[in-house]
């Protein structure tokens, strides 16, 4: 009775056992070691809350379990916003078939003890931050299909091991760090379907091995450092219907085995260095898509377009060393053709006609060639076409009218070429155009007034032709306008006002031209341009104060105008970087304002009728480079904040009427290459301290009164081309130092009291031409 007692108690103890086991972690639960697992990982949202022991381990988040319900299958925990580590107690889950923890934040190494997980087959870990090198015991998992590790911070070199992997069908290891080479073991992995390498720093050989991936349809190792030749033994991925290989060092000519991947659909070999000509055989790819072979240095004729890829709908061949003729027959069979890309090349002959057969074409791209002739009337034929680029040929002629009948254009961009004529009204029926160059042509003729119908424009450039006439009054209809560039043309009347409704502009530029009257007060109203440069017009009258509210503003050039009154709704913009008002007629005082501008590099103002003194203020502008003040009418001294501006390269205050002695300050001013203090009213002598200028090319002081002796030191400007120091009372010998000014051009020291000899060391000055 005693025993059979005995056994009672024996069996309840081990039910409660069984029934505390999970709550008492026991090692050999599979919840235990999902909690582990857990306590690993930053889970801001809460996606594992649910796992607890309260609840079977099969409901929670993210698990799957066996069909007995009491061991762990596999765990999705894809894009659930977790930082931390991978614990290495995955291993404990020895039935784990498939973990993705893809697109997360987690850090650290991939544990090594993932290799004990025997039964795994799915491993999911792209798109984090993980780092160090993959674990060689990776190798172990001779039951993984699909290793995806790409996009994390993990570096080192592939390891060998990796083909031991014999089950794998999917290897993503792309944007990473890993470098070396790829090893031969890959061979080894013959049901591999997708190998994507890109993004890495991978050198050394495509091995030969390569060729034992029968299976492989995609292979990706664009973006790396590989280089020697394209293995021929790639003529056995009989599967392949993708290969991008672009942006490596691969040399060679391009092996004619690539015609045996019937399956190709895809082949992209841009940014090589493969040479030779385009082999002929590539015709038997029937299949093939897309054909970028752009940027290498190809060449020889292009006989590859007598082709018979029916199928083609991309071909890019940029950036190569191409000869002859766009061939005749081009589009004859290739009616899918969606883009063509011949661009950058030595292409010669007229626009073939026969390219009109292709009608699906919706980018054209001939640019950079030798292509001349005319532009054909019929290019209306190419209806699909939103993008069309012949810039940088030798096209002449007119723009035919039927170009307005492209109801598709986007984009039409034909400068520098010889187009001459005018721009056919029809142009305003490009409803979707958004850029029109037309620049370095010889154009002639007004800017038709429908062209403003083009609603969606946001650039026009038509620098250096020969438009006259006045811009269209109705330009503000083109409130997507980003850039107008209309600079170096014949265009006269005023700036019109309605160009202010184009809020979206950034760029104007509308210099080199014969425009009059005044600066619309309208120009208030874009907020955001960037740069505008209207110099060299016959511009008038004041400034609008509504220009103060321009805050993007970082590039102005009004120089050579007739601008007056004060120049200070232009002092707006904190973000000013050039100002140039250079030969207008602006007066008062140089705003202070200014010195807000923190970033100004160049400060241009001469010839104007500026009065007072540089604000002491612009000692804050510690980017300063350029100042350019001479021809006003500014006086005072040289103040000693300005020694603050160490970045000046030049210094131009000639013909004002600064008074004082010379600063002893400018010689701190290393990068200074340029002084003119010439035509003022300094007295005192010259500072020695100037000699410490090692940059200074051009050292002018003449027509001051100017007193002493010539410092020696000067002789230590072994940069020194222009020395003037001409119409002072300077007195004394003339240093012999100044041998050592060996790119001395031009001395001049005439109109002082000078004694003595001329030093024969002066002789020596083998660049000397001016002497005075």
């Amino acid at each position: 009775m005693e025993t059979l007692h005995f056994c009672h108690l024996i069996l309840l103890f081990f039910q409660l056992l069984a029934f505390f086991n999970p709550i008492l972690g026991d090692n050999s639960s599979d919840s235990y070691w999902l909690l582990r697992i857990k306590s690993k990982f930053i889970d801001p949202f809460g996606v594992l809350n649910n796992w607890s022991q309260e609840t079977s381990i099969c409901t929670w988040n993210g698990v799957s379990c066996t069909v007995n319900k009491n061991r762990v299958l596999s765990l999705y925990l894809s894009d659930s916003g977790f930082s931390g580590t991978i614990s290495p107690e995955f291993s404990k889950l020895h039935f784990l078939e498939k973990i993705d923890l893809s697109l997360n934040y987690l850090t650290g190494p991939i544990p090594s003890d993932i290799g004990k997980l025997q039964n795994l087959k799915e491993l999911q870990l792209f798109s984090n931050s993980l780092g160090g090198t993959i674990p060689p015991e990776i190798g172990f998992l001779n039951k993984l299909q699909v290793l995806r590790i790409g996009k994390n911070l993990l570096s080192g070199e592939l390891i060998p091991s990796i083909g031991n992997l014999t089950e794998l069908t999917i290897l993503g290891l792309s944007y990473c760090q890993f470098n070396g080479s790829i090893p031969k073991e890959i061979g080894k992995l013959n049901k591999l379907q997708l190998l994507d390498l890109q993004q890495n720093n991978l050198v050394g050989i495509l091995p030969e091995e390569i060729g034992g991936l029968i299976k492989l349809e995609i292979f990706a190792a664009l973006n790396n450092r590989i280089e020697g030749k394209i293995p021929r033994s790639i003529n056995r991925l009989q599967s392949l219907q993708i290969l991008n290989l672009a942006n490596n060092s691969l040399s060679g000519s391009i092996p004619v085995e690539l015609s045996h991947l019937s399956s190709l659909k895809y082949l992209n070999l841009e940014g090589n260095k493969l040479g030779g000509q385009i082999p002929s055989e590539l015709n038997k790819l029937f299949k093939l898509e897309t054909l970028d072979l752009s940027s290498n240095n190809l060449s020889g004729a292009i006989s590859l377009l007598n082709t018979q890829l029916k199928n083609l709908e991309v071909l890019a061949l940029s950036d190569n060393l191409l000869t002859g003729r766009i061939p005749e027959n081009l589009c004859i069979r290739n009616s899918n053709l969606l883009q063509l890309f011949l661009d950058q090349n030595d292409i010669s002959g007229d626009f073939p006609v026969e390219l009109l057969n292709c009608s699906s074409l919706q980018q054209l791209d001939l640019s950079g060639n030798k292509i001349s002739g005319i532009i054909p009337p019929d290019i209306d034929k190419l209806e699909s076409l939103t993008d069309l680029l012949l810039n940088n040929n030798s096209f002449r002629g007119n723009l035919p009218p039927e170009i307005g009948n492209l109801s598709n254009l986007e984009s039409f961009i034909i400068f520098d070429n010889m187009i001459t004529g005018v721009i056919p009204q029809e142009v305003g029926k490009l409803k979707l155009l958004t850029t029109l160059y037309l620049y370095d042509n010889q154009m002639s003729g007004s800017v038709p007034i429908e062209l403003t119908n083009c609603t969606r424009l946001e650039e026009i450039d038509f620098f250096g032709n020969h438009f006259s006439g006045s811009i269209p009054p109705t330009i503000g209809k083109l409130k997507n306008l980003v850039v107008l560039q209309l600079r170096q043309n014949e265009l006269i009347g005023p700036i019109p006002s309605s160009l202010g409704s184009c809020k979206k502009l950034q760029r104007l530029v509308l210099a080199d031209n014969k425009l009059s009257g005044s600066v619309p007060p309208t120009f208030g109203f874009l907020s955001d341009l960037f740069l505008i440069t209207l110099y060299n017009n016959s511009l008038s009258g004041p400034l609008p104060d509504s220009l103060f509210h321009l805050k993007n503003l970082s590039i102005v050039n009004l120089s050579h105008n007739r601008l007056s009154g004060s120049f200070f709704p232009l002092t707006g913009s904190n973000s000013l970087t050039v100002l140039d008002l250079t030969n207008n007629s602006f007066s008062n005082d140089i705003p202070s304002r200014l010195a807000m501008s923190k970033n100004l590099k160049r400060l241009r103002l001469a010839h104007n009728s500026l009065t007072g003194s540089i604000p002491s203020e612009y000692k804050q502008l510690n980017e300063l480079q350029f100042l350019d003040l001479s021809f006003n009418n500014l006086s005072g001294e040289l103040k000693t904040e300005l020694s603050s501006l160490k970045k000046l390269g030049h210094l131009l205050l000639s013909n004002n009427q600064f008074s004082g002695t010379i600063p002893i300050w400018l010689g701190t001013l290393q990068e200074l290459g340029e002084l003119d203090l010439s035509f003022n009213n300094f007295t005192g002598t010259v500072p020695k301290e100037l000699g410490k200028c090692s940059r200074l090319i051009k050292l002018s002081l003449s027509s001051n009164s100017l007193s002493g002796l010539i410092p020696p030191e000067l002789g230590n400007l072994s940069l020194l081309n222009v020395l003037n120091l001409q119409k002072n009372n300077l007195s004394g010998s003339i240093p012999p130092t100044f041998q050592q000014c060996k790119k001395l051009y031009e001395l001049r020291l005439s109109q002082n009291s000078l004694t003595g000899p001329i030093p024969p060391e002066i002789g020596t000055l083998t660049e000397l031409q001016i002497q005075e």
